[in-house]
């Protein structure tokens, strides 16, 4: 099991360059929000087989078993995530994107620990998530093992599928306080 590092009181932390990041539901009709996610959307289509990708578009963002957060810089987004909630006990993260201008930023970082709280918090007792296993989502598959997400087989209505990664982690109480650790 992890624990993790909390951000200041509510939603907040730190940039890398000293700046606040504070993450927030998503306005789905924000014109940078929409932007990100069409860019989102367009770089994973050359990845796989359409019948392999499994992000959601905006329709699935909307859904009520999903909330979108953005990640905000001062007045620039710097990316987005999305949890769906599957089982009372279990979610899924269905889509992170950190914008171009905010690579390597830790901003990934702090949105994915935003997520593992908030699953916490709903009290999930496990949280997973399906990834590409082409080399484009390399990145994205070393954030999630750091974090401690393990391979799993697939969940919810996925297939197996060599496209894909299935990842999932045990929650625990303490990753919702969101403690010093990993």
């Amino acid at each position: 099991m992890i624990t993790l590092v909390a951000a200041p009181p509510g939603t907040r932390g730190h940039g890398a360059k000293g700046t606040f990041l504070d993450i927030r539901v998503a306005d789905l009709e924000s014109p940078e929000v929409l932007a990100l996610l069409r860019e989102h959307l367009a770089s994973l289509a050359p990845t796989a087989p359409a019948e392999s990708r499994h992000a959601l578009d905006l329709g699935g963002f909307r859904n009520p078993d999903v909330t979108f957060w953005s990640i905000w810089d001062g007045p620039v987004l710097a990316g987005f995530g999305a949890l769906k909630q599957l089982t009372a006990s279990h979610a899924e993260i269905k889509s992170m994107r950190t914008a171009t201008s905010h690579l390597r930023q830790g901003v990934a970082s702090r949105m994915l620990r935003h997520l593992v709280q908030e699953a916490t918090a709903r009290g999930c007792s496990r949280l997973s998530l399906e990834t590409g296993s082409m080399a484009f989502f390399e990145a994205a598959r070393r954030l999630y093992t750091a974090f401690g997400f393990v391979p799993c087989p697939p969940f919810g209505s996925y297939k197996a599928d060599p496209n894909s990664v299935f990842m999932t982690m045990q929650l625990t109480a303490s990753q919702a306080a969101g403690r010093q650790g990993n």
